[in-house]
């Protein structure tokens, strides 16, 4: 009888998520990545190309990719019609790559956090997710340590 370890569980799960957050964030981007102003002969109205209601937010991290654990990260964007940044995850919750998540600016149309990188991440891309009460962000964050 084989054994699997949980970093050979994981591992796979992971690569799953990851792939799912781009594949995602690549389907809400793709008509933007279209020809403007058309899809398919088509003219494309503002509405068609702006992500689905309850996904508007937008996401950035800096530095992105990043080096260090325990190197402090901004997290900035903008909530997309929201109410305001209510909260940031980053990573999983079995498996968190942000701590200390600080919320400095919740604007709508303008919001910065704080947070320091996980001791305990290695090489590898991970989501950050935003809450920006009614609407959500993510993006990938690249760590090389």
């Amino acid at each position: 009888m084989r054994t699997t370890t949980k970093p050979q569980r994981t591992l796979p799960g992971l690569a799953l998520a990851a792939g799912l957050v781009t594949a995602t964030s690549i389907g809400i981007a793709g008509g933007a990545s279209a020809d403007p102003g058309t899809t398919e002969g088509k003219s494309m109205t503002e509405a068609q190309q702006q992500p689905p209601k309850g996904a508007r937010a937008t996401v950035q991290v800096s530095p992105n990719p990043t080096t260090r654990r325990g190197e402090e990260v901004t997290i900035t964007g903008n909530c997309g019609g929201g109410t305001g940044l209510k909260s940031v995850i980053g990573g999983f919750p079995e498996h968190p790559v942000l701590e200390n998540v600080r919320i400095v600016k919740s604007g709508p149309d303008e919001f910065e956090a704080k947070a320091t990188l996980s001791e305990r991440i290695g090489n590898g891309v991970g989501p950050v997710f935003v809450d920006c009460g009614g609407e959500a962000g993510v993006t990938l964050l690249v760590t090389h340590v």
